[in-house]
Order: C-alpha cells, then structure tokens, then sequence
C-alpha cells in the first residue's frame, strides 16, 4: 500500500502559477505509476495528468494540455504539478493517485489507481 501526502495547494491569481506536490512511502517508488486528478465543488473527479514508473510516459487532460506539467523525482519519492496559466476554473481539490505497477503507459481513469492522497486545495481568483 502507497501512501501520499499532497502539498503545495493555496490561492493564486488567474494567470499565475502553483506546484504541487505529492510525497510518496510505502511501495518502492519506481515501481508504480501517478496521476493527478481534481475535484470541483457540485463536480465529479476528474484526471489532470499522470506519469508512469519510468517518467517517459505521461498523458494530460485536454483543459490543462500547454499549462501543466507533471514530472517524478525517482530519488525524492515525489511526483511533482506544475500550474502555470491558472484559470478560475482550475479551482479544486487535487488528488495525488499510484497505480499498479511498471507500465509502459501511464492511465486517465480513476479505476486504475489502488491509491490516493488526501487532496490539496487550489483555489484561482479573477
């Protein structure tokens, strides 16, 4: 079992920029997958963007495709967001997810991750 502590949530300006960052115990960090995802108030969770075991792989949702960037510190055991651009409707909680194991690709649906943080929230102003 995984367990992961997001941080780096707050309030930013529209057009502004946070990192977020999720720590990683418990499973030997290169084993397995991560994504972001987020949740709006009256919102389903939905995927930001994830990166498999290797840090070759990853996918974006079209919405923050340009503006966000995740990477992985295999060494630190930290998967890392980087939100430039922000948006007001970029405000959510995010949730840091692993998933199951080396794979070649990294995943954009919820059911392929086994674990997930707590959430931090991004709040953007206009």
């Amino acid at each position: 079992q995984v367990q992961l502590v997001e941080s780096g949530g707050g309030l930013a300006q529209a057009g502004g920029s946070l990192r977020l960052s999720c720590v990683a115990s418990g499973r030997t960090f290169d084993h397995y997958g991560l994504g972001w995802f987020r949740q709006a108030p009256g919102k389903d969770r939905e995927f930001v963007a994830s990166i498999n075991w290797s840090g070759y792989a990853t996918k974006y949702a079209d919405s923050v495709k340009g503006r966000f960037t995740i990477s992985r510190d295999n060494v630190k055991d930290t998967v890392y967001l980087q939100m430039n651009s922000l948006k007001p409707e970029d405000t959510a909680v995010y949730y840091c997810a692993a998933d199951r194991g080396r794979y070649q690709q990294s995943f954009n649906e919820a059911v392929d991750y086994v674990s997930w943080g707590q959430g931090t929230q991004v709040t953007v102003s206009s």
